[in-house]
């Protein structure tokens, strides 16, 4: 039987559904709590009223330049404010909002403006950026060098605007245009006529469409609606029972629901958020401390790595945070519990096809509890286990595939048929690819990927195994494990190590680390060291590792 059980007992116990529009999802949080602070970047500081005129007053510019319901916004910059005012503005209008990953380079940019069929993109500028996109958009389409009337772009037919955000001066053409320019020019729609279209959206309409990468050449896109993002961010805030009070510091990419869905949850109680443009762990810890954050989201090894090793990490009294989210193997996260011994370490499961996060922790359960197994599904959504060769369902901690279902899992990829079909079951569950058990309480046990498996001598091999036992290495930060062709064995073993700070290792020393305490079928038989990681949004890309490795070793 698919997990969660129907609640039993007292119907006063169960949470009733609640969910809005994006853009009435901020209008709620401004007339409850209109002078709390809402954001806090580096410089900058919003409060809930000011966050809500700020994107309403670009709603009004977005329906002012014939931006309709249903059409796209592209949205390119990293952390900032004007990312969420942009964010908001495009759900008022009643457009989906496609947040583009900041790091792309041309071929991935050009790819996705033209796969999302983009209308208007939304451009940050300016050196709080990490790359110079209007150089990069030309550098795609050398035509928009050319000034005069707006050029054709084939490659992008529906790209009728790009607005210039910050100070840096566009090229004049009738494509670019700046925003401060757009705001002097009273090109803007009337409020009556404004707030007349957001009271107008359905919930199930898309709002936002995020684009996610695998083993694919090309990402895909997911488009999530309003009803499917507002409602997870209620529950998320329920399950981790955040409050008003709270402060959350996330230092995760706006293009990533790792950073939005967090982000929404803070909003729905009125709490308040504190990133910044790009993740440092000086600045980090002088924001947390500086701001008293009351719960950390660094989610992933190597942030959390990063600001435990910090000199500043010294300074902080450990009964300032309240909740600190982790995803990480069991060993290190029982070693983070030691760290914060006040603190309520969770972790989380979740995919961008599921709305992002679908299950955390159970805060009611140990710490011994919570290292080894994620939690239950948040409500609504609906998961089972079941044998990858032939679909059956799989009893309690059995290992199969994990597949859900519920409100909150996308309807398809965008334009990709094929793909959609692929990912779901005949009996419409989405097969999320990964290999999971449930305990007997419904509680969600991670242990690899479907693909994230390999045979080495006809022996199979868990890549997650190897990742945890090498990361109990006092010298090992991060650590990826990936198959890799071999004559005799069929594949062997090749990991990609990267050092903390100040560490010194060598690959012999990562052999004989593992030599004798694990299968000798499982120790490396190459390692490669690395201080940056091939990436899609916050996920490693093994397969760009994997395939740089084989054809520098010609293997």
């Amino acid at each position: 039987m698919p997990w969660p059980k129907p609640p039993e007992g007292d119907f006063m116990a169960v949470t009733p559904v609640n969910a809005t529009t994006l853009g009435d999802f901020l209008l709620r949080s401004a007339q409850h709590w209109p002078d709390n602070t809402a954001l806090v970047f580096a410089d900058t500081r919003l409060s809930y009223g000011e966050l809500y005129q700020a994107a309403f007053d670009k709603a009004r510019l977005l329906q002012g330049l014939d931006v309709g319901v249903n059409d796209h916004v592209g949205i390119l910059m990293s952390n900032c404010p004007e990312a969420v005012e942009w964010l908001f503005a495009t759900a008022l209008s009643g457009a989906v909002a496609v947040m583009i990953n900041a790091r792309y380079k041309a071929h991935e940019l050009a790819y996705v403006l033209g796969n999302a069929d983009i209308t208007t993109l939304i451009a940050g500028t300016g050196d709080n950026q990490p790359a110079d996109y209007i150089g990069l958009l030309c550098e795609i389409y050398p035509q928009l060098q050319a000034g005069g009337a707006a050029p054709s772009l084939p490659e992008a037919p529906l790209l009728t605007a790009i607005i210039t955000t910050g100070t840096e001066t566009p090229p004049d053409n009738g494509l670019f245009v700046a925003e401060t320019e757009l705001m002097a020019s009273g090109t803007r729609v009337s409020i009556s006529a404004a707030n007349a279209r957001r009271a107008s959206l359905p919930l199930d309409q898309s709002c936002l469409m995020m684009y996610t990468s695998g083993t694919t050449a090309n990402p895909k896109g997911c488009p999530l609606s309003h009803e499917m993002v507002t409602r997870k961010a209620f529950t998320i805030a329920d399950r981790l029972l955040f409050q008003e009070e709270d402060r959350q510091w996330n230092p995760l990419p706006l293009f990533h629901l790792a950073s939005i869905m967090p982000m929404l949850a803070s909003f729905s109680v009125g709490s308040c958020y504190l990133t910044d443009t790009h993740f440092e762990a000086g600045a980090a810890w002088e924001q947390i401390l500086g701001e008293r954050a009351s719960v950390l989201y660094p989610a992933f090894p190597t942030i959390m790595s990063d600001l435990v090793t910090h000199p500043l990490f010294a300074q902080l009294d450990p009964a300032q945070i309240r909740l600190i989210n982790n995803v990480a193997p069991p060993e290190r996260l029982l070693a983070n519990m030691k760290l914060l011994p006040k603190t309520l370490h969770v972790s989380a499961y979740g995919l961008t096809e599921g709305t992002g996060l679908s299950c955390y922790s159970n805060p009611e359960d140990d710490d011994a509890t919570r290292a080894q197994v994620i939690g239950t599904p948040l409500p609504g959504t609906l998961v089972r286990i079941v044998d990858p060769s032939t679909g059956c369902e799989l009893p309690a901690a059995a290992a199969g595939e994990l597949q859900i279902s519920g409100y909150s899992v996308f309807r398809g990829y965008y334009k990709a048929p094929k793909a959609t079909r692929e990912a779901f079951t005949a009996d419409g569950w989405f097969r999320t690819g990964d290999i999971c058990s449930l305990d007997e309480h419904g509680r969600i046990s991670y242990r690899g990927r479907l693909k994230d498996t390999f045979k080495v001598g006809g022996e199979n091999v868990s890549a997650l195994e190897i990742e945890s036992f090498l990361s109990t290495h006092p010298a090992v930060k991060f650590v990826q494990a990936v198959g890799v062709p071999d004559p005799r064995l069929e594949e062997v073993v090749a990991v990609f190590v990267e050092l903390n700070p100040g560490a010194a290792c060598n690959d012999q020393q990562i052999m004989d680390f593992c030599k004798g305490r694990i299968s000798s079928f499982k120790v490396p038989r190459y390692v490669e060291f690395v201080t940056e990681w091939p990436m899609s949004a916050t996920k490693v890309q093994k397969f760009s590792l994997r395939d740089k490795l084989i054809t520098r070793l010609n293997l």
